[in-house]
């Protein structure tokens, strides 16, 4: 087996949002495979915090997609709550509600904000940065 293929089973991509349409969103911005050198994308689509914090605890999800804007729990909130729990926690990307809420973003200690609304090619740019880290290198 060669180093091409040593990772062939899909990434699992955790999407929280209260809302079905920013799920359906930022999972048709991405599609199946938003980059040549990662393997196909999984979803899991939640849309309470208690069925997140469930599949995180799993230890099966490779990167969380978080709404800052959902209720009654929002984005922010439950990354810093992963990131304060969770050892080795996966990446997070938080959708936040407008650019100037990148810093809260920080504060939440997640990887990565994009801003609604949502641009396909920043979300898609900054999914593939977060994880390409969890693919073994190529040779």
């Amino acid at each position: 087996m060669s180093d091409a293929t040593t990772r062939t089973a899909p990434l699992r991509v955790l999407v929280y949002s209260d809302d079905v349409n920013t799920r359906q969103q930022v999972i048709l911005a991405l599609g199946r495979r938003p980059h040549p050198d990662l393997p196909e994308l999984e979803y899991v689509e939640v849309a309470t915090e208690p069925v997140v914090i469930s599949n995180m605890d799993s230890g099966t999800i490779d990167l969380a997609i978080l709404d800052g804007e959902a209720v009654p729990a929002g984005g922010m909130g439950i990354a810093k709550q992963l990131k304060d729990e969770i050892y080795q926690c996966p990446p997070v990307l938080v959708l936040t509600g407008r650019p100037q809420d990148a810093w809260l973003a920080t504060w939440s200690r997640a990887e990565a904000a994009v801003p609604h609304p949502l641009d396909p090619i920043q979300l898609a740019e900054t999914v593939v940065s977060l994880l390409k880290s969890r693919v073994p290198a190529r040779a």
